[in-house]
């Protein structure tokens, strides 16, 4: 005997006539029960994919000056994002990214250990056990967190480890080029400092804006895609410093020791509360420099060839894949900035030496 369909197929006419039709479908018990969804164990594999999760509450954040909306399940998100990127305003062009956060209730509370992290190509994963990751795909920017309520709970772990990690990694994928560098800037011209973790790159930003420059970002700053000039963005808001720095700069003495994002012990400030005259978020790049804090008595700028900077920040990038081919591209437009390295020991000497540098661009 032949096998029979679940489903019969009819064709009904739409006029009088009888020459137009609709297709109308006689559907099976079976083919109700999945479209409807199916039996209860069914429905609950599906429930504990955590797919359908509803997520009411939303807002929009300006993150590097750049739209993004946040959309939960929980209010608390939404106030840690205010603490995370409250403090900028739209300035550039809408992203029209969209990062989804979905709160379970329970959890340990145990401290969590940071996320382990996993790249191929433009995925993307941040995992910390079964039930607090986040997955995200970096080249249609779509991203989902799914966290457990007592991980919310602890705000400053939130923030770091999750909430930021992913708004700058889309950003990043999508507008922006990291770059693992601080900016300053006098008379308008900005300059990059590049340099291995504990050549200074902070200190010096900070002695630099105490001693009248503009401060843009004390170790990271973002390259705009596609202008004709390099320009970077940075958290011109707050600088974070190494808890050494209270032994050069007594006004941080009383203030508290944070985690940052990587793990690593740090003291975060906002710039309003720090003698720094002036602070700019943007910043146009006139001129690069590698700092190498070294046992001299002088401070020495050496020209480094053409390209160099451009060479270099292709080697530090972290993407992968397209992600990673458009990255490098992008980082060409560093080669043509006049580049440095900044032979060093003391601040002070450090700073004359910048002096000088961006007086023959005035």
């Amino acid at each position: 005997m032949a096998s029979v369909d679940s489903s019969i197929q009819l064709r009904t006419p739409l006029s009088a006539a009888g020459n137009e039709y609709e297709d109308v479908t006689t559907t099976s018990v079976h083919e109700k029960k999945r479209l409807t969804g199916g039996s209860a164990k069914h429905q609950e594999l599906r429930a504990a994919l955590l797919a359908d999760m509803n997520l009411p509450l939303r807002q929009t954040f300006y993150p590097l000056g750049f739209a993004v909306e946040i959309l939960t399940n929980n209010v608390d998100v939404l106030h840690a994002a205010a603490e995370s990127f409250g403090h900028r305003r739209l300035c550039r062009g809408n992203t029209a990214l969209r990062v989804r956060v979905g709160i379970t209730e329970g959890g340990t509370s145990e401290c969590l250990s940071e996320p382990v992290r996993r790249e191929y190509s433009h995925l993307y994963s941040l995992v910390v056990d079964a039930e607090n990751q986040a997955l995200l795909d970096l080249k249609t920017c779509v991203s989902f967190l799914w966290l457990t309520q007592s991980s919310l709970r602890n705000r400053l772990y939130f923030r770091y480890n999750f909430l930021e990690k992913v708004v700058y990694l889309l950003l990043g994928a999508s507008v922006v080029t990291d770059l693992h560098a601080a900016c300053v800037s006098k008379y308008g011209k900005g300059i990059l400092l590049f340099g291995d973790s504990g050549a200074g790159k902070s200190t010096l930003a900070y002695a630099c804006a105490r001693d009248g420059w503009t401060y843009t970002s004390d170790d990271t700053c973002y390259l705009i895609n596609k202008l004709k000039q390099p320009r970077v963005i940075g958290h011109s808001h707050r600088v974070r410093f190494r808890p050494a720095a209270k032994e050069f700069f007594p006004e941080l003495e009383h203030c508290a020791i944070t985690p940052r994002m990587e793990g690593k012990p740090s003291i975060e400030v906002p710039t309003s509360k720090l003698p720094i005259l002036e602070a700019s978020a943007e910043a146009s790049v006139h001129a690069i420099v590698y700092l190498n804090r070294i046992a001299t008595s002088t401070a020495t700028l050496i020209r480094l060839p053409a390209g160099t900077a451009a060479l270099r920040s292709r080697q530090e990038l972290f993407s992968a894949g397209e992600i990673r081919e458009k990255h490098e591209k992008i980082l060409e437009i560093l080669s043509p900035v006049p580049t440095y390295e900044l032979q060093y020991s003391g601040v002070a000497n450090a700073i004359q030496q910048l002096d000088l540098l961006v007086q023959d661009f005035v």
